[in-house]
């Protein structure tokens, strides 16, 4: 089983820029594919972004172009870079492996991202 801290979220203004990290604990990390999701009072949970154990991606089309998801297998750490923030990035920023996500299971606390002027 693994277990995921993430970290890295704040206020900035709209068009900036901020990094969200993903700290696993664990084994088998490397193996999972691994997603960052967010969610907004209301809201249902979205994907994000995905990358998996070799590093493909997908993206959202919210935020393609603007979002990069990394990953460093050996440091056990997923990595959310976020440029051209807009107020409606704004939401709880969670990282997960697809198989806990389908079973809703594993999730952390996340992380607050807040894009406003």
């Amino acid at each position: 089983q693994v277990q995921f801290v993430e970290s890295g979220g704040g206020l900035v203004q709209p068009g900036g820029s901020l990094r969200l990290s993903c700290a696993a604990s664990g084994a088998f990390f490397g193996i999972y594919a691994m997603g960052w999701y967010r969610q907004t009072p209301g809201t249902q949970r979205e994907l994000v972004a995905r990358i998996t154990s070799s590093g493909s991606t997908d993206y959202a089309a919210s935020v393609r172009g603007r979002f990069t998801i990394s990953r460093d297998n050996t440091k056990k750490v997923v990595y959310l870079q976020m440029n051209s923030l807009k107020p409606e990035d704004t939401a709880v920023y969670f990282c997960n492996t697809d198989i806990a996500a389908q079973r809703n299971t594993s999730w952390g606390q996340g992380t607050q991202v807040t894009v406003s002027s």
